[in-house]
Order: C-alpha cells, then structure tokens, then sequence
C-alpha cells in the first residue's frame, strides 16, 4: 500500500488548523526563527496547539529550519529543534548541513528543497546522512522523478504540485542578496525576479524592453497528481506559506478531492496518508485564488508558455470581453456573475496589468469606483478578487470527521462500549492497539419497550466531537435492556475522549519518527560543487566541519559572508532563448544579435547571461 500525503503550508496556526480541517494530511509551518519565510514565524506554543489538532486526524505538522545558520545562532537553533521535538512535530526541514553536527533528538529530518535537488546522485547521498525525506526541485520532469525513485526507492520523495514558483533552482539564487542585501537562503527574498528588466546583447542593442522577463506563471499540476504518484512521489506539496486562509482552504480542497479520486480508482494500490473525511460548503476553484496563470512547468518538457513577462502580480479567472462602454458604466460579454466588490483587471496598452474595483454590478453591467482610461471595448477582463467567493471562505467552510464504529456489550456485572474507527489500523503496517472501550457496572433491567432506537441515537450524538458515528452494534443480538439516557451519554463521552487520545498517541508514538543517524561515508556530491565554493551556502563552524568530513580540503565561505567579483547568482531551467525562438536545441532559428546577452534593470545595473545547452539552463551572473 501507497500512502499519498497532501502538504499543506501555513502561516500561521489559523491557516494550519485550515488545512487540516479542509483535507491535508500534513502541514508545514514556521517557528519563530531559522525558516525560509522570514515573515511567517509562529511560536513553539502554537505549534504545539497544531500537532495536538492534526494528530487526532493522524496528519503530521513538518517545521521548516531551512535557512542558514550563522554561528552565533547554532546554540539557538539547536534548543529551537528540541522544543519543536517536545511539542510533537513530526519532522523538520532542513538547508543547513551544520545541523547534522548538532546534538538533535529523534525527529525526522526533511531534505529541504533548499538544498538543490536534481539528481539521484544527490538523493541518496542526503538518505546516506539521516534524511528520510528529500524535497525535489520543482523543475523535475516525471521521466527525472521516476528516474530517482528506481535509484532510491527507500527515500520518501516530496514535490510542489501548486503555487509560486522560483525561477532559479532552490538554495542557488543570490540575486536578492547582491543587489537588495536580503538573503533568499535567509528567509529575505526580495523577489528579484519579479522586477522589470531590458535584454540587452553585447553591441549594446535593446532585444526586449520593459519586460518581466524572470517572472513565471503559478505551478498547477492537479492533472498530473496520478502520474506522480505512479514517478514515486509520496507527497504533494503546495506552496503558500505567505498566504491567507483563503487560500489554503480553497487549494488544499482542491487538490484533496483530486487525491481522493485517486486512491477510489486504485483501492489496492493507494490510501490517504490521515483519517477523516472532509464536506464543504462551496466547491473549490483553483482559479478563484491568487496565481498569475498556471503552468505544469517541466512536467512533461520545456513549454514556451511558461512565464508571466507583462506582470508579476495575479491576474486570476477569466470572465469575458468587454461589449460596450458607455457614461460611468461596461457590460461583459460572458456568462460570469458578478458581486460589488469583485476586484477586476486587464492588459492595457502598455502591456501592463491594470485592475479596478466594481462599486456595482447589474447582471453583466458593471459599473467601477472609477472607470479606467485604458479600457476598451473587446479587452480581456479578469476577476482576481471574487467577492462572493471570498464571503463564502470567510467563513467556516469545511468539516472533517473520522468515521467510528460502535459496539455496547453485555458483560457479567454490566455493560461495556467500545469505539474504534472505521478503518482497520491506525499503524502504516503495524499491529492495532487495543480499542478504548469503557466499562459500566449497571443493573441489567429487563426493558419493557424497544430501547434499540434510543441507544443508537444516544451513542451517535457526536457533536462537535472529531467524530462521526458510521455504526452502534448491539451484542449479543437479542440485547434488550434499559440503559438510562445520562448513563449512556457519560459513557460516549468517556470512550469518545479516550479514542482521540489513542489517536493523537498513536500518531507521536508510530508516526514516522526516525533517529538521527548520520553516516560519514557518503560522497560530497552537493550538487558537485568545487572545493571553496560559495554554493555550498556554508556559513558557520559545523557546516564546514562537515563537509571537511567528507574530504573536502577547501570550504569557501556562503555567498552572504564573502562574495565574489562576477558571481554566479541564479541556475535557471527557464531560458529565454527559447520564449524568444531561438534555442538551438528544440529547432529555434539562429538569432542575429551578437553574445553574451545582459538583463539591465531600469536603475541601469546589469547582469550577464550564460546559455548552458549541454545541461539545458541558463546563469545569471553579476556584471563586473
């Protein structure tokens, strides 16, 4: 059996009990420090209020330690990780190999996607040094992820399925470190390849003006859930720690249903990695919630339609062309409803996006708080903020229920009940504990009436319990006794607090802890940087001792203690000889302008374009 997990991020403990009340069966969150969301920390305390919440339903609460450490912060991060092991967390994620010299409790350790992972090479070489898990870089193709299960079958591989994407493959960008002074590999992203830029070749000569040209659109690869899960991905990570609850809630039902669909089509093959069954009050729309157009990215190859380079910001749905303008007023050809409120945009002239608030709707005539100059009769209009969408998330907008059954047994001095879900195990492959079960002693009363109804009825009442009841079983069948309505309430309660306690317990004990037990003798494979090398992002004492371990005579410093003239600031997949048509490797024509090319900003900085065809990526380097 294939256990599938849908990871779910959370910026907080609002979004986190979100997710898991709305399908996720894991959920990753930051702690106060030391995560790659510098502006997305939670306390110790609310993360142990998360464990305690997900766990009933068995789904795990992952901690992102995914930045690099500074020396004077390895005793913090050190505590950091013992608290989080105290509070429950189920794993951590991390970038920083100097904690692997730290003295760390058994908790499970994530390979974060901080840490550049292309290559099977490099997933068994991180399995070879405790970690459990490795997140993927996201711009594997399925042929590249199957291609590293079959070499390192043991390893539980995590990839991205939604969301923003970074166009330089994770744990190598420095571009917001050179130019903002804020640190990718610290949680302090400036989002530098959000920014306009100018193509630039070696004469001097404009190519492209005014355009984001490292801007790519969202990743939605809800169509291929299957076939990563048949490429061997264990879990479908979304990604979103920035983002509200809305959006968590929308994404994470989205991608559940889809997953549930799934396991239904192959009983014998797969199961949900967590108990519970989710209803819902709307019916999820991935395109209702912020993405700037989607892509599959390299799923299935180099697509020209990946990137977003008219604007960085959401464009959203699409809900039809303007017909006619006319005095403070529009009206939308299409078949969308429209709310006061919506939040609307488009392309204008000047290829950038624009967007208005509509202050009234009549049907498709709309009329906007104020009508914008650049609006055209046949433009393509955009809804990226549905008001009656966002009204219906406000709300509390899903349920979960772990189905249970019951069984209320005649014994020699009274009764007994027991509760114990409706699936068969609560271990992955383990042996059941025994189920709770409350005894009563009791007079057995003979009943004059059918009490059958009453005792169902009675035992049912869940409440706002974790739990629905699926089944009371009588025993033995011909069970006719009166048992008091305010005895039999007193023992659901009993046996009903007593099963979510089985379940949390059974979750911290079984649920995946591993002990850390790194090895010495992998090879320094980390993305086979050379010996000194910044891109090793080694910047305390025990990360460099670490990598001496491994052979490596010379250890440069990280990128944001020493950085080099000309440096190598981003590794891309994204190349932008082939939007432009001219890559020589998929049957692009021969450009005409003279290399090597230079991105300039509008502030007159420039960076240096490498094209890699042998390894298919292109490099962002400063320019001296």
């Amino acid at each position: 059996m294939n256990y599938l997990e849908l990871l779910a991020p959370a910026k907080n403990l609002e979004c986190g009990m979100a997710a898991i009340d709305h399908g996720a069966d894991a959920v990753y969150i930051g702690a106060e420090r030391f995560g790659a969301r510098a502006d997305a920390g939670n306390s110790v305390g609310d993360i142990k209020t998360l464990c305690d919440y997900a766990h009933v339903f068995r789904a795990k609460v992952y901690v992102t330690v995914n930045t690099i450490i500074y020396d004077d912060e390895l005793q913090d991060t050190e505590k950091l990780i013992w608290d989080l092991y105290r509070a429950g967390v189920d794993a951590i994620l991390v970038q920083d190999m100097g904690i692997l010299k730290m003295q760390l409790p058994p908790i499970a350790l994530h390979a974060s996607t901080q840490t550049d992972n292309r290559t099977a090479e490099k997933v068994a070489w991180l399995a070879a040094h405790g970690f459990s898990r490795v997140v993927l870089a996201r711009e594997l193709s399925l042929g590249e992820i199957a291609e590293i299960h079959r070499a390192a079958p043991a390893v539980e591989l995590e990839a991205f399925v939604h969301g923003a994407l970074c166009v330089s493959y994770s744990g190598q960008c420095y571009a917001s470190q050179y130019c903002f002074n804020r640190s990718a590999n610290r949680g302090e992203c400036a989002q530098f390849c959000r920014l306009k830029f100018n193509l630039e070749d070696a004469d001097g000569h404009t190519l492209v003006s005014d355009k984001h040209l490292l801007s790519l659109k969202d990743m939605c690869r809800i169509d291929h859930i299957g076939q990563m899960a048949e490429a061997g991905v264990t879990s479908f990570k979304i990604e979103g720690r920035l983002k509200d609850a809305a959006y968590v809630k929308n994404v994470t039902a989205a991608y559940s249903q889809k997953l549930d669909e799934i396991v239904k089509l192959n009983p014998g093959k797969y199961h949900r990695a967590s108990l519970g069954k989710c209803s819902y009050t709307f019916t999820p729309n991935l395109n209702k919630t912020f993405n700037r157009g989607f892509t599959d990215y390299f799923m299935t190859g180099r697509q020209a339609d990946i990137t977003s380079f008219d604007t960085p910001k959401a464009m959203g749905e699409y809900v039809g062309k303007v017909k006619e303008i006319k005095g403070a007023a529009f009206t939308v050809a299409g078949t969308a409803a429209f709310a006061n409120g919506d939040g609307l945009c488009f392309i204008n002239d000047k290829h950038e996006l624009e967007g208005f608030r509509v202050n009234r709707a009549e049907g498709n005539r709309i009329f906007p708080l104020k009508m914008p100059k650049a609006l055209r009769r046949g433009t393509g209009l955009y809804r990226n903020n549905d008001k009656a969408f966002e009204d219906l998330l406000s709300r509390k907008s899903a349920t979960r229920k772990i189905g249970i059954s019951m069984a209320l047994s005649e014994t020699a001095d009274g009764f007994e009940l027991t509760a114990r879900t409706a699936e068969d195990c609560l271990l992955r492959g383990g042996t059941c504990r025994e189920w709770p079960a409350v005894t009563v002693k009791a007079d057995k009363t003979e009943a004059v009436k059918p009490q059958r109804e009453n005792i169902n009825r009675q035992l049912s009442k869940l409440g706002n319990t974790p739990f629905e009841c699926v089944n009371v079983d009588l025993r033995p069948q011909d069970f006719n006794y009166f048992i008091p309505s305010s005895t039999l309430a007193d023992m659901r309660r009993e046996v009903v607090s007593m099963l979510e306690k089985a379940l949390k317990d059974n979750c911290e004990d079984g649920g995946g802890r591993q002990t850390h037990t790194p090895e010495t003798d992998g090879k320094p494979v980390n993305g086979k940087q050379p010996a000194g090398s910044y891109l090793l992002n080694v910047s305390n004492k025990l990360a460099r001792s670490f990598y001496e371990d491994e052979g490596m005579a010379s250890v440069g410093d990280a990128f944001e203690i020493r950085q080099p003239a000309g440096a190598l600031l981003m590794q891309c997949r994204h190349c932008l000889r082939y939007p432009l048509g001219h890559c020589p490797k998929h049957g692009g024509s021969t450009a005409k302008w003279h290399e090597p090319l230079f991105l300039r900003l509008p502030d007159g900085r420039r960076f240096r374009l490498r094209f890699d065809c042998n390894n298919c990526k292109m490099d962002v380097y400063a320019d001296k």
